[in-house]
């Protein structure tokens, strides 16, 4: 049996105080990362912090689009979207 496969709509705010998710916005997520968007380190930071949010090993996220920008996609892996809305709006 294959493993859910949920694909999460963001709005990331890079270079904030610390690092959390604020809720959602639309249809998207609205999320806070204290680093800077150079070199990736924004990025590394977010899927850190979903990761940490959701409870879920980092391998099971990637980054899907919006690389260079505010708006982005990642795709979740083993959780479908139903409890990962669940484990957001908790953390």
């Amino acid at each position: 049996m294959a493993e859910p496969t949920t694909r999460l709509r963001l709005k990331v705010s890079p270079g904030g105080v610390r690092g959390e998710i604020v809720g959602r916005h639309g249809e998207a997520w609205k999320v806070r990362v204290a680093a800077a968007p150079e070199r990736g380190r924004a990025n590394a930071a977010l899927l850190r912090l979903l990761a940490s949010a959701l409870r879920v090993p980092a391998a099971k996220l990637s980054l899907v689009s919006g690389h260079s920008s505010r708006d982005k996609v990642v795709e979740l892996r083993g959780l479908g979207a139903a409890e990962a809305a669940r484990r957001l709006e908790k953390a």
